[in-house]
């Protein structure tokens, strides 16, 4: 399926701007199940500076430097993306989860290394004693590692209610395990602490989902937002995606920007601003088939 993205973020200052800087995660990334054919950004003011590159993970990133006084940034990213659907074994086929934990654990190797470092907890996935404890009941010894963490996506998207407004960008996973509320990125972070905890390498995926209107209703334009998701690695078929939020495998309606560590390592856009006072944040989203 080949879907047309765009994704627009204004902002809006109690005072003037006189220089800023920003780090833009808005360009699809690459990766074997998904081809990004275009990618375009759109920004008032004009930046003064805008170099592309990617960043320590291999994601595709834009710094862009606006050295003209302004009350309002409108930062528009339109992309055309074609997304593939993953093969997916057989959860219950998949390897023992102790024996994947230590096998990477004792694993040598430039490809072993870089999967290892997503077993380490991070700021905003901190893997300790209650992300633990809540993760056990799903990994009975022996139990195949896809299996278990399909079982515990299917817990989270059970026992957590999906509520905007209760937490933030900054809500620890202590936190959510005892309110039990919470949105997108808090859930993926919540499973990424529970499969790090086990010894297992987790990573968090930013990007966007393909959402359907209710039965009878039209899709309102913007009206999608940014997702996130995450991934597990079970030897032989790779990084496998998982979405708690939707207790669900992705299967070719998810379009994937960045990956990293947590949210903080693939925010979309982040900065500093000099001036400014407060400001307000204004973001829309729309992800919809292209036309033939």
């Amino acid at each position: 399926m080949i879907y047309e993205v765009t994704h627009n973020t204004t902002f809006e200052y109690t005072q003037s701007v006189s220089i800023s800087h920003h780090l833009l995660h808005l360009a699809p990334r690459p990766n074997p199940h998904q081809i990004c054919h275009r990618h375009a950004l759109f920004i008032e003011p004009a930046p003064a500076v805008t170099e592309n590159s990617t960043d320590y993970f291999g994601n595709p990133t834009s710094y862009i430097t606006i050295e003209e006084a302004h009350d309002v940034l409108s930062i528009a990213s339109r992309s055309t993306v074609e997304v593939l659907s993953p093969v997916v074994g057989d959860p219950g086929l998949s390897p023992g989860w102790e024996q994947v934990a230590k096998g990477i654990e004792e694993a040598l190797g430039e490809e072993m290394l870089e999967i290892s470092q997503f077993r380490f907890e991070s700021p905003q996935a901190v893997s300790d004693g209650p992300a633990r404890e809540y993760a056990l009941p799903s990994f009975p010894a022996d139990r195949p590692i896809l299996e278990a963490a399909v079982d515990l996506m299917d817990r989270i998207y059970t026992e957590f209610a999906y509520e905007g407004g209760v937490t933030d960008i900054s809500t620890p996973v202590d936190t959510l395990l005892n309110e039990r509320r919470g949105v997108c990125q808090d859930f993926a972070h919540l499973q990424i602490a529970c499969l790090r905890a086990m010894g297992l390498p987790a990573r968090y995926v930013s990007g966007y989902i393909m959402t359907h209107p209710p039965e009878g209703k039209e899709k309102l334009v913007g009206a999608d937002a940014s997702h996130a998701w995450l991934s597990v690695w079970v030897p032989g078929d790779g990084w496998t995606d998982l979405d708690p939020t939707n207790n669900q495998i992705p299967s070719g309606e998810h379009i994937t920007v960045a990956w990293g560590r947590d949210y903080a390592d693939v925010s979309p856009i982040n900065g500093l601003v000099i001036g400014g006072g407060k400001h307000e944040i204004d973001v829309s989203v729309n992800v919809a088939p292209k036309p033939d």
